[in-house]
């Protein structure tokens, strides 16, 4: 909380701040205002999100310094990605109908894109941007005003979005050589043309009819169909990093593309089903082909942050419908997340550099971030109360409710017409 109370001007939303990060850090079930409140009532919390006086980018800007500070060592990696929130209604700011890996279709939700910072300390989410659909929302000024959406937001793809949290970054002084990403990213041409100009690598994915020029050659080929070509001595075993089951190994094949000497078509076969993956890849520099598979790899971690950050800090849990709101909650839990990756990075073991023997089965594996959380909740978890206590909680609730259902009664009635 130290490096977030400046934030605050007045010391109410402060202590709604920290109480907030306390429930996004509990064991509650469900963690919207409701729950976190506890046996007290909402509205601090709902006025924490909604209509207190501070700036949820500078406190995103602590987040990323404090991940940095915790994390950071040579080699890091900026990964782009977007999760998926299902939500009912249209209300939202951002919702529509929309394919979404969350659920692994298409769904009524609104779509965040987010910036991790991952090292061999660990990773965690520094950067979000809540995507806005162009057509239902950009071109309707009723809608985004209900949602609360500023005049200044306009439509930006999915990639634009990546490459304004990467550039906000670099521009912070993250140290940080490499950018990797899904497909979603890899095929856009102006991402990949705006790192090179920052001379920050990246290995991006792109799809199997993506087209490259091999030996200059004045006709484009498709990926895959340079991948049939290639003999068998052009593949090689590596490890794309520590899987649950052990390393994961896949064969790999590059192969130099267009006119620049650091410029790759980089190929991943699974060695059981032949499956094919590809990415391009671009650096200032000279690199082996082990560093491309270990970033090509540090991609899976993202997913590993959003598991954590939906599990273990509550990302998903919010009820919110404002644009100013989920951008506050959405940055309350990636700083809980923050949290728990330095306390695990911090609490990790010294390895040794060289060859050593593996852990004795007596030895404990290093904490996890979830049972960092589970430690965190016994030690500032509240005490019981009592049962008189509880019981007013339930009443003063219930009674909140009777007085919203009055409400909401009442302005149905007045919108149905007369007789």
């Amino acid at each position: 909380m130290a490096r977030i109370a400046g934030r605050f001007g007045r010391v109410e939303p402060r202590a709604s701040a920290r109480a907030y990060l306390l429930g996004l850090l509990s064991k509650a079930e469900r963690k919207n205002c409701w729950q976190l409140a506890g046996l007290a009532r909402p509205g601090p919390m709902q006025r924490l999100l909604r209509y207190a006086r501070w700036d949820a980018d500078a406190v995103r800007d602590d987040v990323r310094a404090y991940a940095v500070e915790h994390l950071g060592t040579d080699g890091a990696v900026l990964i782009v990605d977007e999760t998926g929130f299902v939500k009912k209604g249209r209300a939202s700011a951002g919702v529509q109908r929309q394919y979404t890996g969350t659920a692994g279709r298409i769904e009524n939700s609104q779509v965040g894109v987010f910036l991790a910072y991952a090292t061999n300390r660990g990773r965690a989410l520094i950067d979000r941007r809540l995507y806005l659909p162009g057509q239902s929302w950009c071109s309707d000024p009723e809608r985004r005003q209900a949602a609360g959406i500023p005049q200044t937001v306009q439509f930006a793809t999915k990639a634009r979005l990546a490459w304004k949290m990467i550039a906000a970054a670099l521009d912070a002084g993250v140290q940080a050589p490499w950018v990797t990403g899904d497909e979603a990213y890899g095929q856009d041409p102006q991402l990949r043309a705006a790192l090179e100009t920052r001379r920050t690598g990246y290995v991006l994915a792109v799809a199997c009819s993506t087209r490259v020029r091999i030996n200059h050659g004045r006709t484009a080929v498709r990926a895959d169909a340079v991948a049939g070509r290639l003999p068998a001595t052009a593949w090689q075993r590596q490890t794309a990093g520590p899987g649950a089951k052990g390393p994961r190994y896949y064969d790999w094949a590059w192969i130099h593309i267009g006119t620049g000497r650091h410029r790759h078509l980089l190929i991943r076969r699974n060695r059981t089903t032949g499956e094919l993956a590809f990415y391009l890849y671009w650096s200032p520099t000279t690199v082996t082909l082990p560093e491309l598979v270990r970033v090509a790899g540090v991609r899976w971690s993202v997913e590993e942050c959003f598991q954590a950050a939906k599990g273990q800090g509550g990302l998903d849990h919010y009820q919110v419908c404002n644009w100013t709101s989920w951008h506050r909650h959405i940055t309350l839990a990636m700083l809980a997340l923050a949290l728990l990756t330095a306390l695990a990075a911090d609490a990790a073991p010294k390895r040794p550099t060289g060859p050593h023997p593996p852990a004795r089965n007596s030895e404990p594996i290093s904490l996890t971030v979830p049972e960092i959380r589970h430690l965190f909740t016994v030690v500032f978890g509240p005490p019981a109360v009592t049962a008189a206590r509880l019981l007013h909680w339930s009443i003063w609730r219930r009674r909140h409710q009777t007085t919203a259902r009055h409400s909401h009664y009442q302005r149905r009635s007045a919108d149905e017409p007369a007789g």
